[in-house]
């Protein structure tokens, strides 16, 4: 089991910026690719970015790119996602999400593990 707590979450305005983070905790984190996904209202969720177990390899949904990076520091079994210029649509509730194996993975159903979830606004 691998449990995840999110924090870092926020009021933000329009073209500010948040740093998500993501604490694990049970097994090895470095084992496990890591994502990070969103859910507004009335919406499915979605995917936002994934990285490798090491770090070495990211991938952005087209919405973020270059907007939002995505990292972890397995010496301290955190994931995070920095967030600037920040739009009014990229309010939602933000969820990390663990999988065993390689990353390279989009699904919600291809992840084993969630966390609760940390609601990010933006206001225009």
């Amino acid at each position: 089991q691998v449990q995840l707590v999110e924090s870092g979450g926020g009021l933000v305005q329009a073209g500010g910026s948040l740093r998500l983070s993501c604490a694990a905790s049970g097994r090895t984190f470095s084992n496990y690719a890591m994502a990070w996904f969103r859910q507004a209202p009335g919406k499915e969720r979605e995917f936002v970015a994934t990285v490798s177990q090491r770090g070495a390899s990211t991938y952005y949904a087209d919405s973020v790119k270059g907007r939002f990076t995505i990292s972890r520091d397995n010496a301290k079994n955190t994931l995070y996602l920095q967030m600037i210029s920040l739009k009014p649509e990229d309010t939602a509730v933000y969820y990390c999400a663990a999988r065993a194996g390689s990353f390279w993975y989009f699904k919600t159903e291809d992840y084993d593990y969630w966390g609760q979830g940390t609601q990010v606004t933006v206001s225009s």
